[in-house]
């Protein structure tokens, strides 16, 4: 079992899925960094100075001294932070669709095999001695 084990660690496959899968976090990181310091403080210049990370529904405001007997956290819908994570989507799902399709344009296209012209069949030859052979 544990050379089974072995054998399917060490096909392509698996290998290959283990490095995308590094290699779409680390894109993820630098798709989240990218977005929180560059797309979002620009589309909150153009919102009016607005920073969508800390847009909220408080539902339940804080209450107490952090760290003291009492203390209740606060209950909010963090609904600006659910707009940045739909913007890292955007670029993330564009990102892959550009990837996808310089990876289809460099694909070796597959080979198109002529066939050959299609001779005649047996039948038709025999026709066709078959009708020299009344013409003599």
């Amino acid at each position: 079992m544990l050379k089974e084990f072995k054998d399917f660690i060490m096909t392509g496959n698996v290998i290959e899925f283990a490095v995308a899968v590094i290699m779409a976090s680390a894109v993820g990181l630098v798709v989240n960094g990218f977005v929180a310091d560059i797309i979002m403080p620009i589309v909150g210049h153009f919102a009016g100075g607005v920073d969508f990370a800390n847009l909220k529904i408080v539902l339940t405001p804080a209450s107490g001294t952090e760290g003291e007997a009492g203390y209740v956290a606060e209950n909010a819908i963090r609904w600006g932070a659910w707009v940045n994570t739909i913007v890292n989507l955007i670029i993330v799902g564009f990102v892959m669709f550009v990837i996808i399709k310089a990876y289809n344009k460099l694909k070796k296209p597959p080979e198109v095999v002529e066939e050959a012209p299609a001779g005649p069949t047996q039948e038709e030859l025999l026709i066709e001695i078959r009708d020299l052979l009344k013409k003599k």
